[in-house]
C-alpha cells in the first residue's frame, strides 16, 4: 500500500462534487493521483467536462489542465468505483423539515458504491454528520452487503471537511486534517493516504471522536455568535456601539476570540451542525440547552432586521407596504456565491410578505430563484439603484460594493455588517450602533460639554487678561512714582 501511495498508482473516486468534494478532488489530482468525480447533478458534470469550474477558488485552468493530463474526470455513474482504491464521500447532510438530520445522501452514496467496491479499498466519509454515522451508515451496511470485516477486507475512516469558502489563507492542503478510523488498521491507511498530499494530519482514536470534533467546532461558533447577537440590541439601547466594544475587547491577547453580529447565520456549518450534535445527544438522554437557545437567537435575527427596517421606514414617513427596498448582498458570506441557509433569503421573504417591493444586488450571485419558482436578476450596483430605493439594507459586506457611493445616493441605509465604517453621511444606520434618538442625546450632551469647555476657556482668558491688566497698571504706577520723584529732585537742585 505504501509503495502505491509513493508511486501515486492508487486511483481515487470522490462522490459529491460541491464546495467540499471538488476542491478535495482537485487537490488529490494535483498531487498526482488519478481521480474520478461522481455527482448526481448532470449539469455540474457537464460543466466540469467542458473545463468550467463552478466553485470559487478552483480555476477553470486547473480543471482543464488536470483533465488533459488524465488526472481528473467527472461522471454520474457509480461504476467508476470498480476501478478505485480510495473512495471519499462528500455529499450534503441537510436538515429535514422537522429539523432532524437528513443523511439520505450518505445512504444513497453507500448504496450506489457498494456493488462496485473492491476488496482492500479505503472508504472515507467527509460529510458533516452526527456522531456514530460512519459506523452505523457506512461500515455496517458495507459489512452486511459484502460479508467483509472493516480493517481486514476493506477500510473505513471519517475525516471531517474543514472548508472556509472564499478564504485566501486556508485551503484543503494547509488546513489540519482530523481523521479517525473504525480500527487501527483503518486509521493507519487513512493517515498514510491523506498524509501523502496534505500538510498536517491530526489522528484521533475513533470515527465518533472525529465526527464530534467537527460538530463542536461549529457549535462553538454558533453559541458565541448568538451571544453577540443577543448583546447587540442591548448595546443599541444603552447608547453603546457593539462594534467599538468588540474591537476594544479583541485587543486582549489571551482568553478571547472576536465574533460579530449580523442579519443571521448561514452556510452549511453553523445553522446545521449544532442541530446534529443536539440530536445525537438527545438520543443518549442529554439536553443541550445552549445549542437550542443559540439556534433560536440566531434564527430570529432576520426578523429583527425586518422589524428594524420597518421602524426606520416609518420614521422617514414611508410605510413598509409598498416601500422600495434593495438588499445589498444575498450570499451568506462576504465575497462568495453560496446561498445555502443565507439569512438574506429570510430577510427577502419576510419583506415580501410585509408587502415591500424588494430587489437585490450581488456581484457574486447573478440570479435568485424565489419560493414560487420565479427567477430574479441581480440589479447593477449603480447610483440609480440607490436613488430608486426608499431603503437599502446591507445584508452581505461584499468587497465589490462602493459603500461611499451608496451613501452618497441612497435616501436611507441600514447596515447589518458595519460595512460602511469610515463612510460619511447622515443617512446610515448601523446594526449595533446606538439608536438615532440615543445618538442624538449623546451628541447633545457632547455639544453641551463643548459649550461648557469653551465658556471655561473664555473665562480663563478673561481672568488672564485682567491679571495682565493689573500687572500693567502696577508698572504704570511705578513709572509715575519715579517721574514724580525725579521732578521733586529737580526742584531741590534748582533751589540750591
Amino acid at each position: 500500500m505504501q509503495d502505491r501511495i509513493n508511486s501515486r498508482s492508487l486511483k481515487a473516486v470522490v462522490i459529491g462534487l460541491g464546495y467540499v468534494g471538488l476542491p478535495m478532488a482537485v487537490e488529490m489530482a494535483q498531487a498526482g493521483y488519478r481521480v474520478h468525480g461522481i455527482d448526481i447533478d448532470e449539469s455540474k458534470v457537464a460543466r466540469l467536462r467542458k473545463g468550467d469550474s463552478y466553485i470559487i477558488g478552483i480555476e477553470d485552468e486547473a480543471i482543464q489542465t488536470l483533465t488533459e493530463a488524465g488526472l481528473f474526470a467527472a461522471g454520474t455513474d457509480y461504476a467508476a468505483v470498480a476501478q478505485a482504491n480510495v473512495i471519499v464521500i462528500c455529499v450534503p447532510t441537510p436538515l429535514t423539515v422537522d429539523q432532524q438530520p437528513d443523511i439520505s445522501y450518505i445512504a444513497a452514496a453507500v448504496d450506489g458504491m457498494t456493488p462496485y467496491l473492491q476488496e482492500g479499498s479505503l472508504v472515507i466519509l467527509e460529510s458533516t454528520t452526527y456522531p456514530g454515522t460512519t459506523e452505523e451508515r457506512v461500515k455496517q451496511p458495507i459489512e452486511a452487503a459484502t460479508g467483509w470485516t472493516a480493517g481486514e477486507q476493506f477500510y473505513v475512516c471519517y475525516s471531517p471537511e474543514r472548508v472556509d469558502p472564499g478564504s485566501v489563507n486556508y485551503g484543503v492542503k494547509n488546513t489540519p486534517k482530523i481523521i479517525g478510523g473504525s480500527t487501527p488498521a483503518c486509521l493507519s491507511y487513512g493517515k498514510e493516504f491523506y498524509g501523502s498530499f496534505l500538510s498536517e494530519i491530526v489522528p484521533v482514536s475513533s470515527t465518533t471522536v472525529a465526527e464530534t470534533a467537527k460538530l463542536f467546532e461549529n457549535t462553538f461558533r454558533s453559541v458565541n455568535i448568538a451571544l453577540v447577537n443577543e448583546l447587540t440590541p442591548a448595546c443599541e439601547q444603552m447608547g453603546v456601539s457593539i462594534w467599538e466594544v468588540l474591537n476594544a475587547a479583541a485587543t486582549k491577547p489571551f482568553g478571547y476570540m472576536p465574533f460579530y453580529p449580523g442579519p443571521g447565520i448561514g452556510g452549511h456549518c453553523i445553522p446545521i451542525d449544532p442541530i446534529y450534535l443536539s440530536w445525537a445527544a438527545s438520543r443518549q438522554g442529554s439536553d443541550l440547552q445552549f445549542i437550542t437557545l443559540a439556534d433560536a437567537t440566531n434564527r430570529q435575527m432576520p426578523e429583527r432586521v425586518v422589524q428594524r427596517a420597518a421602524a426606520l421606514l416609518e420614521q422617514s414617513g414611508t410605510p413598509i407596504q409598498g416601500a422600495r427596498i434593495v438588499l445589498a448582498g444575498l450570499a451568506y458570506k462576504k465575497d462568495i456565491d453560496d446561498l445555502r441557509e443565507s439569512p438574506a433569503l429570510d430577510v427577502f421573504r419576510q419583506l415580501n410578505t410585509a408587502g415591500a417591493e424588494v430587489v437585490f444586488t450581488d456581484p457574486m450571485v447573478p440570479v435568485f430563484r424565489k419560493d414560487d419558482g420565479t427567477v430574479l436578476q441581480s440589479q447593477p450596483a449603480v447610483p440609480g439603484l440607490w436613488t430608486w430605493a426608499d431603503l437599502v439594507i446591507i445584508t452581505t459586506d461584499h468587497s465589490g460594493f462602493d459603500y461611499q457611493e451608496m451613501a452618497d445616493h441612497a435616501k436611507l441605509i441600514f447596515d447589518t455588517r458595519n460595512a460602511t465604517a469610515g463612510c460619511h453621511g447622515g443617512n446610515i444606520v448601523v446594526l449595533g450602533q446606538p439608536n438615532r434618538r440615543d445618538a442624538a442625546a449623546v451628541q447633545s450632551v457632547q455639544e453641551v460639554n463643548d459649550v461648557l469647555v469653551e465658556q471655561e476657556e473664555q473665562h480663563e482668558q478673561v481672568m488672564q487678561n485682567v491679571e495682565e491688566a493689573h500687572e500693567v497698571a502696577k508698572e504704570v504706577e511705578v513709572e509715575v512714582e519715579e517721574v514724580k520723584h525725579q521732578e521733586k529732585s529737580g526742584d531741590t537742585h534748582g533751589e540750591s
